[in-house]
């Protein structure tokens, strides 16, 4: 039973809840208690009038009693989750048998509740779902902006074939090298290939190897047991295990050291590694992506990078071009760059003469797209109106 005289605060205030049954006192009563708790409510007195009523309004859940005249609440249920698939949908039976709870649940329904009501458990299960309405949209929201965050912009040659590699790629387990200058954008082909990829659901694990101090590289890759040194004070994972099951992409792969470059070209041979201070051997499967701004040919040639680790790494080499080499995707980046910063920082869209795109696109951009990024950003918060050529030439050194 209830506590009475005790309103409860709900997270979401507004959630609107459809009610169907065909006795007409069960739906009065759920109308009833449901307006008390402040929620939204509707009612239906059977499947048929239910789904004309979905066709033209949204519902955050449906309490839907099974056994009804006309079109049961299987059949409803099936119905409505054709309609909205992600639509959570309670059912309510006053007959207690197994396998109808079960048929229920197996054709998508999220919880079965028996008659008569016990309001409480009612309640709860209305508030999980939609709490589970609120992840499900927190994680399409993210999806997106993960989705938004990994696109190549563009559409000159040079990017065409930049994504028709990722494509290629994505659906393989194959090692890949990406190369290219500073700014480019090869952290993003690298997070474009996993989104691609059937790993899209696992980790993608970020290595910097030239931010490293290469005497701490061994421990970051491959983690530690505690007492290993004198600040290990407890067992650490390294970012080979993190990433097992998903991504590892090693940033700035040819600034690596000797030594600890042949300890990642055993772990890749192995598929194993140790942590340091342990003697465990530890299995270890990650696909593996690495990235250099350096030419690893030169890099062989002087000693500085292992030639049968470059193998290993460069079953496929993805070159991503500078943006002096694809000068005809920078209004396009430029137009990209506006848009999501006004977006972030919650200002109107605001706009660039085609003189000052002009002047943008004749600069010789040697930070490449992270400098345009960076320029567009300056442009929009030292400017007001529309930015001119004049203002490039003031604020763009």
């Amino acid at each position: 039973m209830r506590e009475s005289g005790k309103k409860r605060t709900l997270t979401t205030p507004q959630a609107r809840i459809l009610a169907i049954d065909d006795e007409s006192s069960i739906r009065e009563t759920l109308r009833s208690i449901l307006d008390t708790e402040g929620y939204a409510v509707e009612v239906a007195s059977g499947g048929y009038e239910a789904l004309e009523i979905f066709k033209n309004r949204t519902f955050d859940v449906v309490l839907c009693d099974v056994k009804m005249q006309g079109m049961d609440g299987i059949e409803v249920l099936v119905a409505l989750k054709e309609l909205a698939p992600d639509l959570p949908v309670i059912m309510i039976s006053g007959h207690g048998a197994i396998d109808t709870a079960v048929e229920s649940l197996r054709k998508g329904a999220y919880d079965y509740i028996q008659k008569p009501l016990d309001l409480n458990r009612l309640l709860v299960s209305l508030r999980n779902a939609l709490d589970r309405n609120s992840l499900v949209a927190e994680t399409q929201r993210l999806r997106q902006k993960v989705q938004q965050n990994t696109t190549i912009i563009g559409d000159s040659p040079a990017i065409q074939q930049v994504r028709a590699m990722m494509q290629r790629v994505a659906s393989t387990n194959a090692r890949v090298l990406i190369t290219g200058e500073n700014g480019t954008g090869k952290e993003l082909v690298a997070r474009g290939i996993h989104q691609q990829s059937p790993l899209a659901d696992g980790p993608f694990i970020e290595v910097n190897c030239a931010a490293i101090p290469s005497e701490l590289i061994e421990s970051e890759l491959f983690g530690h047991e505690k007492g290993a040194f004198t600040s290990a004070i407890k067992q650490r994972k390294g970012k080979f295990e993190l990433a097992c099951d998903g991504t590892l992409f090693l940033d700035e792969i040819g600034d690596m050291s000797l030594d600890a470059q042949a300890k990642v070209l055993r772990a890749l041979q192995e598929q194993r590694i140790t942590r340091v201070g342990g003697d465990k051997e530890i299995e270890v499967n990650p696909r593996v992506i690495a990235a250099t701004n350096k030419n690893l040919q030169d890099e062989i040639k002087a000693g500085h990078f292992r030639e049968d680790l470059y193998h290993r790494l460069s079953v496929i080499l993805i070159h991503v071009p500078a943006l002096r080499e694809r000068k005809e995707d920078i209004p396009l980046l430029i137009e990209h760059f506006i848009t999501s910063l006004c977006a972030q920082n919650g200002i109107a869209k605001r706009k660039i003469s085609q003189q000052a795109v002009k002047a943008l696109t004749n600069l010789p951009w040697t930070g490449n797209v992270r400098e345009l990024h960076n320029i567009i950003e300056r442009l929009l918060i030292m400017t007001d109106g529309e930015i001119s050529p004049a203002d490039v030439e003031r604020y763009v050194n």
